[in-house]
């Protein structure tokens, strides 16, 4: 949806996102409102949802007569995250090798391939996303809600850190292959095979990001 469409707090949302994302608003660093509002033309009450919604993501954290800044990113926090991933992921892929259509399966494949497309375009927020619709798709094809939900929430705090390894252009090669092994192994209902290339897909994520933030 372009910009012009969205509620204000939507436009300022996003903007802040990816001023956090790209490192222009470092970790730690407090955001005030009354100055971001300057700075953005805006009125303080977009600004301060926009700032709720990124606590949501576990972008920005709330201190105690301090006030909002933005969240530190932290190896335990890291750890964390992607040892629940694994889980959903695991079980995500085991129910898409047992449930997922013929539709589904060329969504896919068509969802991989773009991603090795976007690639190419070195915009690295499309590429995330990219990468996000690819997963979405496997989600889906769970056909369990609740699972989707559950990852869904979770996909919000690790977004951050799926960011930081897309970063990395040398590492695109190696996703493209991974997300291939993964589609191929649901693709022949291996369920076995499919959770391991899922786990491995998520170690390697984690190797790339503990070494770019140096946790």
């Amino acid at each position: 949806m372009d910009d012009a469409f969205l509620p204000l707090r939507d436009v300022v949302f996003k903007k802040l996102r990816q001023e956090i994302l790209l490192g222009k608003l470092l970790p730690g660093e407090r955001l005030m409102e009354i100055h971001l509002a300057q700075r953005l033309g805006v009125s303080r009450t977009p600004i301060r949802e926009a700032i709720r919604k990124l606590e949501l993501e576990g972008l920005v954290t709330m201190i105690p007569r301090r006030g909002a800044e933005v969240a530190q990113i932290s190896g335990k926090d890291l750890k964390d995250v992607l040892e629940v991933r694994t889980s959903l992921e695991r079980l995500a892929v085991r129910l898409a090798c047992e449930r997922i259509t013929d539709e589904q399966l060329s969504e896919l494949h068509e969802a991989c391939e773009h991603f090795a497309a976007v690639t190419r375009t070195k915009d690295m927020t499309a590429i995330t996303q990219a990468d996000v619709e690819l997963h979405d798709v496997i989600f889906r094809s769970t056909g369990n809600r609740k699972l989707e939900q559950m990852i869904s929430n979770l996909s919000e705090q690790m977004y951050r850190y799926r960011f930081e390894y897309i970063k990395d252009a040398s590492y695109h090669t190696l996703l493209i292959e991974e997300h291939e092994r993964i589609y191929q192994s649901i693709a022949s209902r291996d369920c076995e095979r499919a959770e391991q290339e899922i786990s491995d897909h998520i170690t390697n994520q984690l190797s790339t990001i503990k070494e770019h933030l140096n946790l």
